[in-house]
C-alpha cells in the first residue's frame, strides 16, 4: 500500500487555524480532488469535522480517541493510526492519502512513501502545523509554481516528494 501525505503548507509550516484552512486556493482544491478521488483518505476527527460533509468518491478513515464516535456507513472510525493502517491493508487499499491535521501528519510521516505538498508563499498565524521533515530523506520528483492572481491571494508551488530508499 502506498501512503501519501497531501496538504497545503505555509513557509512557517502552518496548515490551519481554529480548525480551518488559512487560505483559499481553488487550483489546490482541484488538484487535491483529482489526486484523492476514488481513494481512501485518512484524517483526524477535527479535520473530518471541518469538512462540509463527506468528500465525494472517497472512503473516509477517521482517527479519534472518542470511543463513541460514528460516521456514515461505508466510512470507518479507528482509535489509532496503526489501527487505521492495518484496516486499509486488510482491504487491500492500493493508495492511501493522509489529509491531516497536524498530529495525524506527524504520526503518519514515518509511514509515508510520498508527499504531495502545496507550498504556499505565506507565513500566517496558525495553531496547526505540518511536521518538520529531513529533506535528505526525500527526493523532489515534481515541482510546479503558480503566481498569485485574482483567484489566489498567495503564490504557491506544487512539490511532490518521494522517500529515498535506504
Amino acid at each position: 500500500m502506498k501512503i501519501s501525505l497531501i496538504g497545503a503548507v505555509a513557509k512557517n509550516n502552518v496548515i490551519g487555524k481554529d480548525n480551518e484552512l488559512v487560505w483559499k486556493l481553488p487550483d489546490d482544491f482541484k488538484r487535491f480532488k483529482a489526486l484523492t478521488s476514488n481513494h481512501y483518505i485518512l484524517m483526524g476527527r477535527k479535520s473530518f469535522e471541518s469538512l462540509d460533509g463527506l468528500l465525494p468518491n472517497r472512503t473516509h478513515i477517521i482517527i479519534t480517541r472518542n470511543k463513541d464516535y460514528s460516521v456514515p456507513d461505508g466510512h470507518y472510525v479507528f482509535h489509532s493510526l496503526e489501527e487505521g493502517l492495518d484496516f486499509c491493508k486488510t482491504k487491500n487499499v492500493d493508495h492511501l492519502y493522509v489529509i491531516g491535521g497536524g498530529e495525524i501528519y506527524k504520526e503518519a510521516l514515518p509511514y509515508a512513501d510520498e508527499m504531495q505538498l502545496t507550498e504556499v508563499d505565506a507565513a500566517p498565524n496558525g495553531d496547526s502545523f505540518f511536521p518538520e521533515f529531513d529533506q535528505l530523506d526525500w527526493t523532489v520528483v515534481f515541482k510546479e509554481s503558480h503566481p498569485a492572481d485574482e483567484r489566489h491571494k498567495y503564490s504557491f508551488t506544487y512539490v511532490d516528494y518521494e522517500r529515498n530508499k535506504n
